[in-house]
């Protein structure tokens, strides 16, 4: 009869045949995974069975989570909304400012392109003020005569003309604007090039184009430049437009009623223009002052003619004595006596040192005898 280990003795397969085979079936599994997916059910079915477990092991921490936020107080509540608000006012006041900067941006390059495009000397400034006349249309500006600022200078905007310089202190000046009932502009339809004379309304909104005969040529809508007669203006800047035309039997001039095309009240940074016309020269103007230039020549040269006579007269005077005639004509005598002398010397025996002496004083010149007083 045969007897077996009791169970607990019992052994099966040593530890490491089962590590490697478990090893194996690892490897195994992983590689059919990887490249066949063959444990995506496996995968998914597990999921799904451990998630109600999940759930509730969770529960603890939710539970204590939410007990943390019943705890907030109200007044941190309060708190946080103060902080939030006073947030929302400082970035809507950044966006204002954002937006007024870039709205002042494209104004100061609408400016510049004017002003290039204008190619005449400007002056910018700024509209500080109006004045204190309610019946008048005058705003006053931040550039004076230290400014380079003159009196009847042109003042625009990126839109058009706004005004002209009425008045110019040092560091400030008075503009009317082209609303004003007493301010003319000279302007030119630009569709026909009829031109007449714009006025400002007593409403000082809208203007007025005036000595317009009725069967001239205008429509509503027509744009309105400055002609440039006056010699103020250049030509060519935008005024107004077309805004209705009232025709009536009993004048023989229609009344036209324009819009500015500039935003006269709302303009806020301003170009003083500075514009010298090119008139040219008046011909008989031209001809006279060229027959003055050649009359203040003429007397010049009369003016000097006498100087050089004096002058002249001043050298001879202060000629040496000795070029005078009778003091030539006594150096000659002087001379050939004082030659004859010498020669006798030297020719007489033992006198050689007095011919030498002789000949000596004969090279040296006589000296000139004095000049003869007058009337001796």
């Amino acid at each position: 009869m045969e007897y077996s280990p009791p169970p607990l003795f019992k052994q099966g397969p040593s530890a490491l045949a089962r590590l490697i085979f478990f090893v194996v079936l690892s490897i195994a599994l992983l590689l059919s995974d990887a490249r066949f997916k063959t444990l995506e059910v496996v995968r998914g079915v597990l999921g799904a069975g451990l998630y109600p477990l999940q759930r509730a092991a969770l529960v603890p921490r939710d539970l204590f989570m939410g007990a943390a936020d019943l705890a907030v107080t109200s007044a941190t509540l309060r708190q946080d909304n103060a902080k939030l608000h006073t947030r929302n006012l400082q970035l809507s006041q950044q966006a204002n400012d954002a937006a007024s900067l870039a709205a002042e941006n494209a104004h100061l390059r609408a400016l510049l392109q004017l002003s290039q495009r204008i190619g005449a000397q400007t002056t910018p400034a700024e509209i500080q003020y109006d004045t204190r006349d309610p019946f008048t249309q005058k705003v006053v500006i931040g550039g004076g005569s230290q400014q380079g600022v003159q009196n009847g200078s042109p003042v625009l905007s990126e839109d058009g003309v706004i005004g002209q310089v009425t008045r110019v202190f040092p560091m400030q000046s008075e503009v009317t604007l082209v609303t004003d009932k007493d301010q003319a502009v000279p302007v030119e339809i630009v569709r026909t090039g009829l031109r007449s004379v714009i006025y400002g309304t007593a409403k000082g909104d809208l203007l007025d184009l005036r000595f317009v005969p009725i069967s001239a040529d205008v429509q509503v809508g027509d744009e309105l430049v400055t002609s440039g007669l006056d010699g103020i203006y250049p030509q060519g800047l935008p005024v107004a437009k077309v805004l209705r035309i009232d025709k009536q039997a009993d004048t023989a001039f229609a009344r036209v009623i324009c819009v500015p095309l500039a935003a006269v009240r709302g303009a806020r940074e301003v170009l003083v223009l500075h514009y010298v016309p090119q008139v040219p020269p008046n011909p008989v103007e031209a001809a006279e002052a060229a027959a003055a230039a050649a009359a203040a020549e003429a007397k010049d040269a009369k003016k000097k003619k006498p100087a050089k006579s004096a002058d002249k007269k001043a050298d001879d005077k202060s000629k040496p004595a000795a070029n005078a005639p009778g003091n030539t004509v006594a150096n000659t005598v002087a001379n050939t006596v004082a030659n004859t002398v010498a020669n006798a010397a030297a020719n007489a025996p033992g006198n050689a040192q007095a011919g030498a002496h002789a000949g000596a004083a004969a090279k040296t010149p006589a000296a000139a005898p004095a000049k003869p007083q007058g009337g001796h």
